[in-house]
């Protein structure tokens, strides 16, 4: 059966993927960022209110993914601490400064993982050789990669998916960025068992005052804070259709 997964920014957004048919869920935080760890009360509500399994993001900043000591530390706690909560799996993902996996911290947080399923994340597409990272995490016992397939989109990435997903021996090859309705059953034809998507949409705020001038941006004037994302539950539903269409 080919899975699909939803990336949820809030319990909310989680709730909703859940009842539209999502078979996972990634949680994260801040959007704008590409997703940062989730909060400890959005970890403990996920635990409660969800019956689909929950992989936890573990990224402590947005960026690149070359962290400090002091980043890395709290990825060790954060991971440390998913793991106790009992979460099924994680996804994360680290970097050295040229562009490969950075295997000594990789080893130490797969240990911490403990038996959680580990998915290494999209910083697979801003890896050096997409091969040799494939092979690392091969190594290193990485269930999946979610991946573009090294391009800004997954639809533009589809060469390089459909030959990681019959090169790999080990993780699965997970599409993601990009994957929607309109296009989703291109990723299905080159053999893939797993897909990711955010599945969204533009919710205006209910507030009725609204301030005029004001965002929570320092840099950018033009922010529209009376906005907010959330999971298309119709859509999530749509794409699970697809998927149910394929026999594998």
């Amino acid at each position: 059966m080919i899975k699909l997964e939803i990336c949820c920014y809030s319990i909310g957004c989680a709730v909703v993927a859940q009842q539209a048919g999502a078979d996972r869920i990634e949680l994260c935080a801040s959007p704008s960022e590409g997703g940062v760890t989730p909060s400890f009360g959005a970890l403990r509500q996920a635990l409660q209110q969800l019956s689909i399994p929950v992989h936890p993001i573990i990224r402590p900043r947005g960026g690149d993914f070359c962290y400090s000591n002091a980043d890395f530390e709290v990825m060790k706690n954060d991971v440390a601490q998913i793991c106790d909560m009992g979460f099924p799996g994680v996804v994360l993902g680290v970097l050295n400064e040229d562009g490969y996996i950075d295997m000594l911290r990789m080893r130490r947080l797969m240990s911490l993982s403990g038996k959680m399923a580990v998915t290494f994340h999209r910083a697979f597409d801003m890896c050096f050789n997409p091969y040799v990272a494939l092979q690392q995490l091969t190594d290193l016992g990485v269930q999946r990669i979610l991946t573009s397939g090294q391009q800004q989109n997954a639809e533009i990435g589809l060469p390089l998916l459909k030959e990681l997903t019959q090169a790999s021996q080990g993780p699965i090859i997970m599409p993601g960025a990009g994957v929607r309705m309109s296009n989703i059953s291109k990723f299905l034809e080159i053999g893939v068992t797993e897909v990711h998507s955010s599945a969204g949409k533009v919710v205006p705020s209910s507030m009725k005052y609204r301030k005029a001038g004001v965002t929570m941006s320092s840099d950018d004037c033009d922010v529209d804070e009376y906005s907010y994302y959330s999971v298309d539950g119709q859509l999530v539903e749509s794409m699970k259709g697809v998927i149910n269409l394929i026999k594998r």
